[in-house]
């Protein structure tokens, strides 16, 4: 396969950076050590950086020739808070907190195709190398935008990639459209009087109502969405009471909605107030509701998805590139990053068998080194094809 050879040569240093981010894992926001090593490589390298979108963003800008076309290049570097079981030598040091996802290599990744286009500068315009912070549930993508990415690193388009167990190292799947889940994150309140276990008549029981409102919550998606048309409605919390003989005066529910298409998000959200207005309405209980359009969905343009599809085909061979690889009902904050410009996520694959074989956000994940050299080959033949050298 043709991956980049010079970044074959890379591997062993790419590989243990990619163990010690491993050993060191920072979560939202809070990862200064990654950033410091992020930014001390690109430094190396002869890149341009930029410290602080974000709080802990960094950008690191290189250019070359004399094309005015710009794309960017995006790694997560953000960990998870889950205690990990694996007890290799360069498992976490962090009690509580883990490369559960993956993010460590996807760091490690943009960094060797940055160190390759700083030495071979074999391309014409600008390449954005945007390390973000706080995937993992808090949208640190949305506040990079928010906090003026794309005006002050200013790009034509914008590229994202995750690894993905169960997908064969050396292959590179995506679709054009949807190809993760809009992820919206409510908290439903409900108060009625409260009362002794052996008199309920007395008071109003938010326990019975939220329970209610749980199981019609169940029926948006089997009975009110077209089943054409791909939706989930999880509760995920309930909780209610501090004593066994107390009825609780208040419920607190809590979930997730996930949805490709907006107008299928807006449905579900106006669907699940008037539920929940009924339902209290008839037990004479108080509710109130925060829905938080967390992360929208991730949709690929297609002409982008075109590009990406090359590049993936010129580093893995045709055979190997999965051209309508399924959506997911999981949800990526790259998508903030593809409101404002247009673009392609991918994934690479992280191994079918027992290495690497075990899914993200599990104690027992971890990053297949393997799939290194496939990753930052891609992002430097995508680089290098979308900034050719003319003549």
């Amino acid at each position: 396969m043709p991956v980049k050879q010079l970044i074959q040569s890379y591997i062993p240093e790419l590989t243990a950076w990619r163990r010690d981010l491993h050993a060191h894992p920072e979560t939202a926001f809070e990862e200064f050590r990654t950033a410091d090593l992020v930014a001390q490589k690109l430094e190396s390298f002869g890149i341009a950086v930029h410290r602080g979108l974000a709080g802990t963003g960094v950008v690191g800008t290189l250019r070359a020739g004399d094309s005015a076309r710009a794309i960017g290049l995006r790694a997560d570097m953000d960990a998870l808070d889950i205690l990990e079981e694996n007890e290799f030598d360069y498992a976490s040091t962090q009690a509580g907190k883990m490369h559960a996802c993956g993010h460590d290599g996807h760091t490690v990744m943009l960094l060797g195709a940055a160190r390759y286009l700083a030495e071979t500068r074999d391309f014409s315009g600008t390449v954005q190398f945007i390390f973000q912070p706080a995937e993992e549930n808090v949208a640190g993508g949305r506040v990079m935008v928010e906090d003026g990415l794309f005006e002050l690193f200013p790009v034509d388009d914008v590229y994202g990639m995750h690894n993905t167990p169960g997908l064969a190292v050396g292959k590179i799947g995506m679709r054009i459209g949807p190809a993760m889940a809009a992820a919206d994150m409510f908290e439903i309140t409900i108060k009625a009087k409260g009362s002794h276990g052996a008199h309920p008549h007395h008071g109003g029981d938010a326990i019975v109502t939220g329970a209610e409102v749980v199981m019609a919550l169940q029926r948006i998606v089997s009975r009110n969405v077209n089943p054409m048309q791909a939706a989930v409605v999880s509760v995920t919390q309930f909780h209610a009471g501090t004593n066994m003989n107390v009825i609780p005066e208040s419920v607190t529910i809590k979930g997730t909605c996930r949805s490709h298409d907006p107008g299928v998000g807006d449905f579900i959200e106006q669907r699940m107030n008037s539920i929940i207005e009924g339902i209290c309405q008839a037990h004479a209980a108080e509710w109130s509701i925060h829905y938080d359009r967390r992360y929208p969905a991730t949709i690929n343009t297609e002409t982008e998805t075109r590009h990406a599809l090359q590049a993936a085909a010129a580093v893995c061979g045709k055979d190997h590139v999965i051209e309508d690889y399924p959506a997911s009902m999981g949800s990526e904050d790259f998508a903030w990053m593809l409101r404002e410009r247009p673009g392609c996520y991918v994934r690479l694959g992280n191994g079918e068998h027992s290495k690497g074989s075990c899914v993200v956000h599990n104690p027992n994940y971890d990053f297949n080194d393997d799939a290194i050299v496939y990753g930052a080959s891609y992002w430097a033949t995508l680089a290098e094809q979308q900034l050719p050298v003319s003549g």
